[in-house]
């Protein structure tokens, strides 16, 4: 992230123009779900990570040739990661080791598809859950994100077990008013799922 940084450095004076703060506002909006996104394809979190910058970087070169509207520059940027992971596997000197883990040489349209839908979906539940207050929020990581049981929270907060059960079913409550049905039903069986 050291040449973003020094991209932000160059435009963040008080010179900055809106493109330098829509940069800003994309990366944070965007990086989290990208590196996700790439993770699932190239089964390396530092070369998702490292996927997910250089798509940044491309498309701060190319933002001339980029429709000036979120859903361009979404699809831009998922588009340019998609493409490298791809790339990346194409090009790895572990192909065969990946052939044999995966089956296939390169993921189906439909695993590419399932990616994105899901690294959007958690990053909806991740934002519910952030929204939260503290209390609310720290339980509900440690339950839902972390899949630790009432026990171990209420050991590990030094509260009792029946606190954090009401603190949970306060969370649960805001958290059904904040997220569609179905997202909160995946929330509930999250633990269940392994997501994360």
């Amino acid at each position: 992230m050291g040449v973003l940084r020094k991209m932000y450095a160059t435009i963040s004076g008080p010179e900055a123009t809106p493109d330098a703060l829509d940069l800003d506002s994309l990366f944070k909006e965007f990086y989290d779900r990208l590196v996700y996104f790439s993770q699932q394809i190239v089964r390396d979190q530092a070369q998702a990570q490292d996927i997910a910058q250089d798509a940044f970087i491309k498309y701060w070169q190319e933002r001339a040739f980029v429709l000036a509207n979120n859903v361009a520059v979404k699809n831009y940027l998922y588009s340019t990661v998609r493409n490298a992971s791809l790339n990346v596997i194409r090009h790895a000197k572990v192909v065969d080791d990946y052939r044999l883990q995966q089956g296939t040489s390169e993921p189906e349209e439909a695993t590419i598809m399932d990616a994105i839908i899901s690294s959007e979906v958690i990053a909806e539940i991740h934002a519910a859950i952030n929204a939260l207050p503290e209390s609310y929020r720290v339980i509900s990581v440690m339950s839902y994100l972390e899949g630790k049981k009432n026990q171990e929270i209420a050991d590990e907060l030094s509260m009792s077990i029946n606190t954090v059960k009401k603190q949970k079913h306060r969370a649960l409550e805001l958290l059904k008013l904040h997220l569609s049905p179905e997202l909160f039903a995946l929330l509930i069986t999250w633990n269940v799922l392994h997501i994360v």
